[in-house]
């Protein structure tokens, strides 16, 4: 059974279907690499995973349950209500809260969802920030911060809550190539330790070699989903064909 999946999940903004018909598992320990061009549907299918969009239609399930479709229900909100911490998110623009220094944005959520005891929360916080390298942060403030620092400081915060599941949207796009490398190290070393990441990227490297699977959208639809050294050497849809040979101009 997969961890998390959606089946047959489409999703339209007024007369747009942005998403149509699409079915992905993401089984535990498996790091699914989603790539393709903009306005495939990438960012759109992970924020229904996140429970941030509702579908249009399909499901979106966890272990089997169904925490999200397009008929809502009181026992689909309670479904998604004990998931919902389970599934954390890392967005391309960090979304840090401003006002909180490092160590209240990562404590934050466990505080609050969890009820976590402060002592507790504070523990852990620090270990995770030791964890992606900014213990010496733990009191700065998010504009102080680089957007590579502000970047790992998501991740701590994502994983404060501890996950079953990462989702990454994008998490490197708005940085330059060295501060790139500092959140992929921290990602590969996720990858490393058997969490379960559905990353959308731009980064072919760390899709060929840290993904488990590569998938490949355009126009709201998968068209091709492959291990990523098939995908990246022998890709069996023309479009997917295009789609490489445009990365090696």
């Amino acid at each position: 059974m997969p961890l998390i999946a959606a089946d047959g999940v489409s999703k339209s903004f007024g007369l747009t279907e942005v998403l149509r018909h699409v079915s992905l598992a993401v089984a535990a320990k498996d790091v699914v690499c989603v790539i393709g061009p903009s306005g495939s549907g990438k960012t759109t299918l992970l924020r229904c995973l996140a429970l941030l969009e509702q579908p249009s239609a399909g499901a979106v399930t966890m272990n089997g349950v169904t925490i999200a479709s397009a008929r809502d229900s009181s026992e689909q909100r309670r479904a998604a209500r004990e998931v919902r911490p389970d599934i954390g998110m890392v967005f391309q623009h960090f979304n840090l809260w401003p006002h909180m220094t490092v160590l209240g944005n990562v404590i934050e959520a466990p505080l609050r969802v969890k009820g976590t005891a402060r002592s507790e929360a504070i523990q852990k916080a620090e270990a995770l920030l030791a964890k992606v390298g900014l213990s010496d942060k733990r009191d700065v403030y998010p504009n102080r911060l680089s957007g590579g620092q502000q970047q790992r400081v998501a991740i701590a915060r994502a994983l404060a809550m501890s996950p079953k599941v990462l989702l990454f949207d994008e998490p490197t796009s708005a940085l330059d190539p060295e501060l790139r490398q500092e959140v992929l190290m921290v990602m590969r070393q996720l990858a490393g330790e058997g969490m379960t990441m559905l990353v959308v990227t731009h980064e072919m490297g760390f899709a060929r070699q840290v993904g488990t699977r590569v998938v490949f959208m355009d126009a709201g639809e998968i068209v091709e989903e492959a291990a990523p050294k098939t995908f990246f050497t022998a890709p069996s849809s023309e479009r997917a064909k295009r789609f490489i040979s445009q990365l090696q101009n």
